[in-house]
């Protein structure tokens, strides 16, 4: 069943402080999605101080439906040493499932890459689960290149407590 899209707005907006809540809420429910729910240990404490705290590590956008947050997307800056320019990376993006099929991640993903665009990033980068072919298919309908050759590394909890004392 497709919602009735003929009076809705759809408007996308920074992140305030308020939004913490919608976007914890959304991050749950994102690892659901993914099957992932038994790794987060996230707070809205903690998510706070990552927005909005002293030293900020990321940044959000909120997309709202008729007032009602209905997607987020959670960036940050990185740096590539071959373009010797910072780039735009997109941690997560998610639109929740009642709200999917409107064009609404596409817009979010748009807005991304004009920011991206408007504070000369070099690149404008994200990950996709290889199990998710929807996700893959709209990503490279939208012009991105999907990277087989690259692998993520990574190193968390005991282990990487363990690399930081040899």
């Amino acid at each position: 069943m497709t919602a009735d899209t003929s009076a809705t707005t759809f408007a996308i907006r920074p992140a305030t402080p308020a939004d913490v809540t919608h976007i914890q809420s959304m991050i749950v429910e994102l690892a659901v999605f993914e099957k992932l729910e038994h790794m987060v240990v996230a707070t809205e404490e903690k998510l706070h101080e990552g927005l909005f705290g002293a030293h900020p590590a990321c940044e959000a956008i909120i997309g709202e439906e008729n007032g009602n947050v209905v997607t987020f997307a959670l960036f940050f800056h990185n740096f590539s040493t071959f373009l010797t320019k910072r780039g735009l990376y997109l941690e997560d993006l998610y639109v929740r499932q009642a709200h999917r099929g409107l064009g609404y991640g596409t817009r979010m993903l748009k807005h991304l890459a004009q920011l991206a665009v408007e504070r000369d990033c070099g690149r404008f980068e994200w990950t996709v689960l290889d199990w998710n072919a929807p996700a893959i298919s709209l990503y490279q309908s939208m012009g991105a290149e999907i990277l087989p050759e690259w692998r993520i590394c990574r190193v968390t909890g005991p282990s990487l407590d363990a690399l930081a004392q040899r």
